[in-house]
């Protein structure tokens, strides 16, 4: 048990080297760098975390990394470790689940520890517990599914009926569960065009109900797209560009079609030629063949 403790901390110690974050999420913080104005610092709720001045912290932190001019606004309390990941930027927060294997080789008391431990799963592959065959469902597909907060969704058709055979997944550690993420991952000329929705399931008050393109989906919820009408999308500002780049595309698209159909005439006119050649000059040999054996 030891050994695997020590093994777990090396790897959440190189992971943390390289910015990555496990099972946390990014502080609930606003940066935002600036031109001039100077430092400009401000909290909704005490800061504990940051030492007796927060501000002039904050502000040091800030002069290492040759930042001058910026708004930073903190809505939780953080720590130092946090405001430098807020500060660079570049940090990535990912869920991570532990499973421990072969737990038929150890002690009960052993195995109680593991399954104690935060983020923690115990199993045996030999045995099939808590993990079954790759097609069928057991608790460490389950607490997976949990962790990346992935959310089927089935789509509907005017006048159909749902298709319950492919739904479409999303994560809520990614693009979110909303709406307006599904019409991002069916099309993104859904989601130019979406005018409402009707949702069926656990996130709806009543069966159907209209939805904007921020409603929050839950899983197996039935969706129906509904678009925008011609005259919806006449009274549209950005109609008219959107008319241009079409026109735009359509055109591009038969100058290619156009182009690739000259090429291909050119070819077989070269082919033509060219076998017009060879009949040419055979006919030629036939002919002198012919001749010669007149005269003689």
């Amino acid at each position: 048990k030891e050994g695997l403790n020590q093994h777990r901390d090396i790897l959440e110690r190189e992971l943390e080297t390289v910015g990555i974050r496990l099972n946390q999420r990014p502080p609930d913080v606003t940066f935002t760098k600036k031109k001039t104005g100077g430092v400009r610092f401000a909290s909704t709720v005490p800061l504990t975390k940051l030492g007796p001045e927060p501000e002039k912290l904050a502000t040091q932190i800030m002069r290492q990394y040759k930042i001058n001019n910026a708004d930073l606004l903190a809505r939780e309390d953080i720590s130092v470790d946090q405001l430098v990941d807020v500060i660079q930027g570049n940090r990535q927060y990912k869920p991570c689940l532990y499973f421990y294997n072969k737990i038929d080789t150890i002690t009960i008391e052993e195995i109680d520890q593991l399954a104690r431990m935060p983020h923690s799963m115990v199993g045996s592959c030999g045995q099939h517990f808590n993990i079954g065959e790759p097609h069928e469902d057991d608790p460490l597909k389950t607490m997976m599914w949990k962790y990346l907060g992935l959310t089927r969704i089935y789509t509907k058709r005017k006048g159909a009926q749902p298709d319950l055979q492919e739904p479409v997944v999303l994560s809520q550690i990614r693009k979110g569960t909303s709406i307006k993420s599904l019409c991002a991952n069916v099309s993104t000329q859904m989601l130019r065009d979406f005018n409402f929705a009707l949702v069926w399931g656990k996130s709806a008050k009543h069966s159907p109900q209209r939805c904007g393109i921020l409603h929050a989906l839950a899983d197996e919820d039935v969706v129906q797209i509904v678009t925008k009408t011609n005259a919806q999308q006449r009274q549209d500002k950005n109609y008219q560009s959107m008319v241009q780049g079409f026109s735009d595309n359509r055109s591009s698209t038969l100058r290619r079609i156009c182009q690739n159909c000259r090429v291909q005439r050119n070819g077989s006119r070269s082919l033509e030629t060219h076998t017009g050649i060879s009949e040419g000059v055979n006919n030629s040999q036939e002919g002198s063949f012919a001749s010669t054996g007149e005269d003689q």
